[in-house]
Protein backbone atom coordinates (compact mmCIF):
# COMPACT_ATOMS: atom_id res chain seq x y z
CA UNK A 1 0.00 0.00 0.00
CA UNK A 2 1.47 3.62 -0.97
CA UNK A 3 2.42 5.84 2.13
CA UNK A 4 0.51 9.27 0.18
CA UNK A 5 -2.89 10.27 -0.61
CA UNK A 6 -3.43 12.54 -3.55
CA UNK A 7 -6.72 14.57 -3.19
CA UNK A 8 -7.82 16.10 -6.32
CA UNK A 9 -10.00 19.17 -6.71
CA UNK A 10 -10.96 21.56 -9.38
CA UNK A 11 -11.44 24.57 -6.61
CA UNK A 12 -8.80 26.43 -4.59
CA UNK A 13 -9.61 23.93 -1.94
CA UNK A 14 -9.87 26.52 1.13
CA UNK A 15 -13.11 27.08 1.40
CA UNK A 16 -14.06 23.26 0.41
CA UNK A 17 -15.22 22.51 3.73
CA UNK A 18 -16.27 18.45 2.67
CA UNK A 19 -12.43 17.93 1.59
CA UNK A 20 -10.90 19.25 4.56
CA UNK A 21 -13.29 17.55 6.69
CA UNK A 22 -12.15 14.82 4.65
CA UNK A 23 -8.20 14.71 4.79
CA UNK A 24 -8.55 15.61 8.53
CA UNK A 25 -9.95 12.42 9.01
CA UNK A 26 -7.58 10.56 6.35
CA UNK A 27 -4.29 11.98 8.12
CA UNK A 28 -5.55 9.24 10.74
CA UNK A 29 -3.93 6.59 8.46
CA UNK A 30 -0.82 7.94 9.15
CA UNK A 31 -0.08 8.87 5.32
CA UNK A 32 0.77 12.11 3.73
CA UNK A 33 -2.12 13.59 2.42
CA UNK A 34 -1.77 16.22 -0.37
CA UNK A 35 -4.67 18.73 -1.88
CA UNK A 36 -4.40 19.53 -5.22
CA UNK A 37 -6.45 22.38 -6.67
CA UNK A 38 -6.11 25.53 -8.37
CA UNK A 39 -5.06 29.18 -7.54
CA UNK A 40 -7.28 31.77 -7.89
CA UNK A 41 -6.88 35.76 -8.10
CA UNK A 42 -8.85 36.10 -4.63
CA UNK A 43 -8.08 32.89 -3.00
CA UNK A 44 -7.51 32.94 0.49
CA UNK A 45 -4.36 31.96 2.09
CA UNK A 46 -3.64 28.04 2.70
CA UNK A 47 -1.19 28.06 5.59
CA UNK A 48 -1.61 26.61 8.79
CA UNK A 49 -3.75 23.23 7.96
CA UNK A 50 -1.82 19.91 8.71
CA UNK A 51 -1.51 18.81 5.06
CA UNK A 52 -0.29 19.38 1.93
CA UNK A 53 -1.95 22.07 -0.32
CA UNK A 54 -0.57 22.13 -4.05
CA UNK A 55 -2.69 24.78 -6.17
CA UNK A 56 -1.65 24.79 -9.38
CA UNK A 57 -2.07 28.25 -11.43
CA UNK A 58 -3.82 28.42 -14.76
CA UNK A 59 -4.00 30.11 -17.62
CA UNK A 60 -7.71 29.78 -18.23
CA UNK A 61 -10.84 30.36 -15.61
CA UNK A 62 -13.58 28.62 -17.41
CA UNK A 63 -14.90 26.15 -20.14
CA UNK A 64 -13.67 23.86 -22.21
CA UNK A 65 -9.63 25.21 -22.58
CA UNK A 66 -9.70 25.87 -18.13
CA UNK A 67 -11.10 22.08 -18.41
CA UNK A 68 -8.51 20.04 -20.67
CA UNK A 69 -5.47 21.90 -18.93
CA UNK A 70 -6.39 21.49 -15.61
CA UNK A 71 -6.48 17.61 -16.43
CA UNK A 72 -3.59 17.75 -18.28
CA UNK A 73 -1.96 19.51 -15.09
CA UNK A 74 -3.24 17.04 -12.70
CA UNK A 75 -2.20 14.05 -14.96
CA UNK A 76 1.02 15.32 -14.93
CA UNK A 77 1.73 16.05 -11.37
CA UNK A 78 0.22 12.56 -10.42
CA UNK A 79 2.94 11.04 -13.14
CA UNK A 80 5.50 12.84 -11.93
CA UNK A 81 5.10 11.87 -8.10
CA UNK A 82 5.29 8.97 -5.85
CA UNK A 83 2.49 6.20 -6.26
CA UNK A 84 0.11 7.17 -4.30
CA UNK A 85 -3.95 6.22 -3.04
CA UNK A 86 -6.19 8.44 -5.41
CA UNK A 87 -9.12 10.71 -4.61
CA UNK A 88 -11.45 12.30 -6.92
CA UNK A 89 -13.48 14.83 -5.96
CA UNK A 90 -16.02 15.71 -8.55
CA UNK A 91 -16.38 14.24 -11.80
CA UNK A 92 -14.09 17.46 -13.60
CA UNK A 93 -11.00 15.43 -11.71
CA UNK A 94 -11.76 12.36 -12.17
CA UNK A 95 -10.00 11.57 -15.84
CA UNK A 96 -6.48 12.04 -14.73
CA UNK A 97 -7.00 10.36 -11.36
CA UNK A 98 -8.65 7.07 -13.45
CA UNK A 99 -6.08 7.27 -15.96
CA UNK A 100 -3.05 7.20 -13.18
CA UNK A 101 -4.55 4.42 -11.29
CA UNK A 102 -5.42 2.00 -14.26
CA UNK A 103 -1.11 3.20 -15.50
CA UNK A 104 0.02 2.80 -11.93
CA UNK A 105 -2.52 0.01 -10.07
CA UNK A 106 -2.81 2.86 -7.64
CA UNK A 107 -6.22 2.76 -5.31
CA UNK A 108 -9.04 5.19 -6.57
CA UNK A 109 -12.19 6.68 -4.51
CA UNK A 110 -14.42 8.90 -6.02
CA UNK A 111 -16.16 11.39 -4.17
CA UNK A 112 -19.25 13.26 -6.34
CA UNK A 113 -19.87 16.42 -4.13
CA UNK A 114 -23.25 16.80 -6.24
CA UNK A 115 -24.72 15.40 -9.85
CA UNK A 116 -22.71 16.95 -12.27
CA UNK A 117 -24.07 15.97 -15.36
CA UNK A 118 -26.93 17.87 -14.12
CA UNK A 119 -25.80 21.06 -13.05
CA UNK A 120 -27.37 23.96 -14.51
CA UNK A 121 -24.45 25.80 -16.75
CA UNK A 122 -24.74 22.88 -19.43
CA UNK A 123 -27.89 21.65 -19.73
CA UNK A 124 -28.73 24.06 -22.43
CA UNK A 125 -24.87 23.03 -24.39
CA UNK A 126 -25.81 19.80 -25.98
CA UNK A 127 -21.98 18.72 -26.54
CA UNK A 128 -20.71 20.14 -23.74
CA UNK A 129 -22.74 17.82 -21.77
CA UNK A 130 -22.28 14.89 -23.48
CA UNK A 131 -18.60 14.67 -23.47
CA UNK A 132 -19.24 15.01 -19.57
CA UNK A 133 -21.63 12.35 -19.74
CA UNK A 134 -19.32 10.38 -21.49
CA UNK A 135 -16.35 10.35 -18.99
CA UNK A 136 -18.96 9.63 -16.53
CA UNK A 137 -20.38 6.20 -18.57
CA UNK A 138 -16.80 5.22 -19.37
CA UNK A 139 -15.23 5.88 -15.77
CA UNK A 140 -17.70 5.94 -12.97
CA UNK A 141 -18.83 2.32 -13.43
CA UNK A 142 -15.11 1.11 -12.88
CA UNK A 143 -14.94 2.23 -9.95
CA UNK A 144 -15.00 -0.23 -6.76
CA UNK A 145 -15.29 2.63 -3.90
CA UNK A 146 -17.71 5.35 -4.88
CA UNK A 147 -19.60 8.24 -2.30
CA UNK A 148 -22.00 10.60 -2.97
CA UNK A 149 -23.34 13.77 -0.95
CA UNK A 150 -27.10 12.32 -0.02
CA UNK A 151 -29.40 9.23 -1.12
CA UNK A 152 -31.28 11.01 -3.53
CA UNK A 153 -27.98 11.66 -5.83
CA UNK A 154 -27.20 8.02 -5.02
CA UNK A 155 -30.52 6.88 -6.26
CA UNK A 156 -29.75 8.69 -9.61
CA UNK A 157 -26.79 7.01 -10.21
CA UNK A 158 -28.25 3.37 -8.63
CA UNK A 159 -30.98 4.17 -11.80
CA UNK A 160 -28.84 4.75 -14.57
CA UNK A 161 -25.33 2.49 -14.27
CA UNK A 162 -26.53 -0.11 -11.70
CA UNK A 163 -23.87 0.91 -8.96
CA UNK A 164 -23.93 1.97 -5.47
CA UNK A 165 -22.25 4.86 -3.37
CA UNK A 166 -22.06 5.02 0.24
CA UNK A 167 -23.66 8.29 1.29
CA UNK A 168 -21.35 10.52 3.08
CA UNK A 169 -23.34 13.79 3.51
CA UNK A 170 -22.00 17.39 3.97
CA UNK A 171 -22.45 17.52 7.74
CA UNK A 172 -20.30 20.07 9.49
CA UNK A 173 -17.75 20.18 12.70
CA UNK A 174 -19.53 20.53 16.08
CA UNK A 175 -18.86 23.94 16.88
CA UNK A 176 -18.83 25.23 20.42
CA UNK A 177 -18.58 28.87 20.08
CA UNK A 178 -16.29 29.30 22.70
CA UNK A 179 -14.90 33.13 22.99
CA UNK A 180 -17.33 33.75 20.15
CA UNK A 181 -17.48 37.99 19.54
CA UNK A 182 -20.41 39.38 20.55
CA UNK A 183 -22.50 41.83 17.47
CA UNK A 184 -20.60 44.79 18.55
CA UNK A 185 -16.98 42.71 18.86
CA UNK A 186 -18.13 41.84 15.26
CA UNK A 187 -19.12 45.57 14.22
CA UNK A 188 -23.40 44.58 14.31
CA UNK A 189 -25.92 46.32 15.30
CA UNK A 190 -27.99 45.81 18.21
CA UNK A 191 -30.52 46.73 17.50
CA UNK A 192 -31.61 44.87 14.08
CA UNK A 193 -31.85 41.55 13.45
CA UNK A 194 -29.70 40.12 11.68
CA UNK A 195 -29.85 37.51 8.78
CA UNK A 196 -27.38 35.06 7.01
CA UNK A 197 -26.60 33.99 3.71
CA UNK A 198 -23.23 32.04 3.12
CA UNK A 199 -21.82 30.35 0.77
CA UNK A 200 -19.14 29.64 -1.50
CA UNK A 201 -21.45 29.45 -4.55
CA UNK A 202 -24.24 32.51 -4.45
CA UNK A 203 -25.27 31.79 -8.35
CA UNK A 204 -27.47 33.72 -10.36
CA UNK A 205 -31.63 32.43 -9.68
CA UNK A 206 -30.83 30.55 -6.73
CA UNK A 207 -32.86 32.68 -4.31
CA UNK A 208 -30.34 35.70 -3.60
CA UNK A 209 -32.00 38.31 -6.07
CA UNK A 210 -35.42 37.85 -4.86
CA UNK A 211 -34.13 38.12 -0.89
CA UNK A 212 -32.13 41.15 -1.80
CA UNK A 213 -35.78 42.34 -3.24
CA UNK A 214 -37.13 41.35 0.19
CA UNK A 215 -34.85 43.49 2.02
CA UNK A 216 -37.09 46.62 0.91
CA UNK A 217 -39.56 45.29 3.16
CA UNK A 218 -37.87 44.69 6.40
CA UNK A 219 -36.28 47.91 7.68
CA UNK A 220 -35.24 46.45 10.93
CA UNK A 221 -33.02 43.91 9.57
CA UNK A 222 -29.61 43.68 8.40
CA UNK A 223 -28.80 40.53 5.86
CA UNK A 224 -25.18 39.52 5.68
CA UNK A 225 -24.33 38.06 3.00
CA UNK A 226 -20.66 35.57 3.28
CA UNK A 227 -18.54 34.32 0.46
CA UNK A 228 -19.16 34.43 -3.32
CA UNK A 229 -20.64 33.98 -6.39
CA UNK A 230 -21.52 35.05 -10.05
CA UNK A 231 -24.37 37.08 -8.97
CA UNK A 232 -22.71 38.71 -6.03
CA UNK A 233 -22.42 42.45 -8.88
CA UNK A 234 -26.09 41.85 -9.28
CA UNK A 235 -26.66 41.80 -6.13
CA UNK A 236 -24.52 44.77 -5.06
CA UNK A 237 -26.31 46.56 -8.34
CA UNK A 238 -29.36 46.15 -6.90
CA UNK A 239 -29.17 46.89 -3.03
CA UNK A 240 -27.67 50.53 -4.10
CA UNK A 241 -30.62 51.10 -6.84
CA UNK A 242 -33.40 49.87 -4.52
CA UNK A 243 -31.89 52.56 -1.54
CA UNK A 244 -31.18 49.39 0.82
CA UNK A 245 -27.89 48.97 0.45
CA UNK A 246 -27.35 49.89 4.43
CA UNK A 247 -29.87 46.79 4.98
CA UNK A 248 -26.91 44.49 3.39
CA UNK A 249 -23.47 44.01 4.19
CA UNK A 250 -21.39 41.65 2.09
CA UNK A 251 -18.87 40.36 3.45
CA UNK A 252 -17.13 38.17 0.73
CA UNK A 253 -15.16 35.34 1.04
CA UNK A 254 -13.16 34.43 4.85
CA UNK A 255 -12.40 31.47 6.90
CA UNK A 256 -14.32 29.32 7.89
CA UNK A 257 -13.97 29.96 11.69
CA UNK A 258 -14.68 33.33 11.23
CA UNK A 259 -17.23 32.82 8.96
CA UNK A 260 -18.96 30.85 11.60
CA UNK A 261 -18.60 33.86 14.37
CA UNK A 262 -20.71 35.72 12.17
CA UNK A 263 -23.52 32.75 11.40
CA UNK A 264 -23.79 32.39 15.27
CA UNK A 265 -24.47 35.62 15.91
CA UNK A 266 -27.57 35.62 13.23
CA UNK A 267 -30.98 35.37 14.35
CA UNK A 268 -31.62 33.42 10.79
CA UNK A 269 -30.32 31.69 8.35
CA UNK A 270 -31.32 31.06 5.03
CA UNK A 271 -30.77 28.35 2.13
CA UNK A 272 -32.66 29.63 -1.04
CA UNK A 273 -31.50 27.55 -3.80
CA UNK A 274 -33.95 27.03 -6.66
CA UNK A 275 -35.09 23.23 -8.33
CA UNK A 276 -33.99 24.62 -11.74
CA UNK A 277 -32.22 21.59 -12.52
CA UNK A 278 -31.41 18.26 -11.62
CA UNK A 279 -28.41 19.04 -9.81
CA UNK A 280 -30.11 21.75 -7.73
CA UNK A 281 -32.94 19.93 -7.23
CA UNK A 282 -31.04 17.13 -4.97
CA UNK A 283 -28.27 19.20 -3.40
CA UNK A 284 -28.02 19.26 -0.14
CA UNK A 285 -25.71 22.22 1.00
CA UNK A 286 -23.14 22.89 3.52
CA UNK A 287 -24.71 26.00 4.62
CA UNK A 288 -27.59 23.60 6.23
CA UNK A 289 -25.64 22.47 8.55
CA UNK A 290 -23.51 25.57 9.46
CA UNK A 291 -26.60 27.26 10.29
CA UNK A 292 -27.73 24.11 12.61
CA UNK A 293 -24.22 24.00 14.43
CA UNK A 294 -24.36 27.73 15.04
CA UNK A 295 -27.70 27.57 16.66
CA UNK A 296 -29.46 29.32 14.35
CA UNK A 297 -33.03 28.65 12.79
CA UNK A 298 -33.42 27.76 9.04
CA UNK A 299 -35.74 29.27 6.02
CA UNK A 300 -35.18 27.09 3.54
CA UNK A 301 -36.02 26.09 -0.14
CA UNK A 302 -38.63 23.38 -1.13
CA UNK A 303 -36.06 21.12 -1.76
CA UNK A 304 -36.31 17.38 -1.26
CA UNK A 305 -32.77 17.02 0.45
CA UNK A 306 -33.34 20.15 2.53
CA UNK A 307 -37.21 19.83 3.51
CA UNK A 308 -36.73 16.45 4.78
CA UNK A 309 -33.54 17.83 6.81
CA UNK A 310 -35.60 20.92 8.21
CA UNK A 311 -39.04 19.05 8.53
CA UNK A 312 -37.47 15.96 10.32
CA UNK A 313 -35.37 17.76 12.89
CA UNK A 314 -37.76 20.72 13.05
CA UNK A 315 -34.98 23.50 12.77
CA UNK A 316 -36.81 26.11 10.90
CA UNK A 317 -39.47 26.35 8.04
CA UNK A 318 -39.53 26.03 4.53
CA UNK A 319 -39.84 29.03 2.12
CA UNK A 320 -43.83 29.46 0.81
CA UNK A 321 -42.68 31.58 -1.71
CA UNK A 322 -39.85 33.50 -3.61
CA UNK A 323 -42.25 37.12 -3.91
CA UNK A 324 -40.39 39.40 -1.99
CA UNK A 325 -43.17 40.17 0.00
CA UNK A 326 -44.47 36.82 0.77
CA UNK A 327 -40.29 36.12 1.82
CA UNK A 328 -40.41 39.16 3.95
CA UNK A 329 -43.72 38.17 5.53
CA UNK A 330 -42.45 34.95 6.40
CA UNK A 331 -38.98 36.21 7.79
CA UNK A 332 -41.14 39.06 9.87
CA UNK A 333 -43.43 36.30 11.35
CA UNK A 334 -40.04 33.77 12.19
CA UNK A 335 -38.30 36.59 13.58
CA UNK A 336 -41.18 37.89 16.26
CA UNK A 337 -42.29 34.72 18.16
CA UNK A 338 -40.31 33.92 20.64
CA UNK A 339 -42.30 30.92 21.81
CA UNK A 340 -41.11 29.59 18.84
CA UNK A 341 -37.77 30.46 18.70
CA UNK A 342 -37.26 29.53 22.36
CA UNK A 343 -38.78 25.47 21.56
CA UNK A 344 -36.41 26.35 18.38
CA UNK A 345 -33.17 26.62 19.81
CA UNK A 346 -34.26 22.98 21.94
CA UNK A 347 -34.56 21.47 18.43
CA UNK A 348 -30.95 22.89 17.19
CA UNK A 349 -29.39 22.01 20.06
CA UNK A 350 -30.52 18.57 19.41
CA UNK A 351 -30.36 18.50 15.50
CA UNK A 352 -26.40 19.71 16.65
CA UNK A 353 -25.54 16.68 18.28
CA UNK A 354 -26.43 14.16 15.45
CA UNK A 355 -26.01 16.11 12.35
CA UNK A 356 -22.21 16.24 12.92
CA UNK A 357 -18.48 15.32 11.23
CA UNK A 358 -17.69 13.06 14.36
CA UNK A 359 -20.26 10.91 13.56
CA UNK A 360 -20.92 11.43 9.88
CA UNK A 361 -16.45 10.24 8.91
CA UNK A 362 -17.58 7.03 10.55
CA UNK A 363 -19.70 6.02 6.95
CA UNK A 364 -16.75 7.95 5.54
CA UNK A 365 -14.12 6.11 6.96
CA UNK A 366 -15.46 2.68 5.84
CA UNK A 367 -15.27 3.36 2.12
CA UNK A 368 -11.62 3.96 2.77
CA UNK A 369 -11.12 0.63 4.51
CA UNK A 370 -12.58 -1.11 2.07
CA UNK A 371 -10.45 0.21 -0.26
CA UNK A 372 -7.78 -0.87 1.83
CA UNK A 373 -6.46 1.84 4.16
CA UNK A 374 -6.26 1.23 7.94
CA UNK A 375 -6.77 4.13 10.55
CA UNK A 376 -4.78 4.16 13.72
CA UNK A 377 -7.25 6.27 15.26
CA UNK A 378 -10.40 6.01 16.58
CA UNK A 379 -12.65 8.74 15.05
CA UNK A 380 -15.93 8.48 17.39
Amino acid sequence: MPRKIYMLVSNDVVNDQRVLRGAATLLKTGFEVNIIGRLLPGSLPAAGLPFRITRLRMFFRRGFFFYAFLNIRLFLFLLFREKGFIVANDLDTLMPAWLMSKLRRAPLVYDSHEYFTGVPEIQNRRLVKCVWKWIEKHTVPRIPHLITVNASIAALYREEYGIEFRVVRNLSRRWSGAGNPSHAGLGLPENKKILVLQGSGINIDRGAEELVSAMTYLPDSLLLIIGSGDVIPQLKKMSKEMGIDDRIRFLGKMPYHRMMQYTQNADLGLSLDKDTSLNQRYSLPNKLFDYIQAGIPVLASPLPEVMAIVEHYQVGEILRSYGPVEMAGQIREMLKDPGAKRLLKEKLLSAAETLCWEKEEEAFRKVYEEAGLVFRENTL
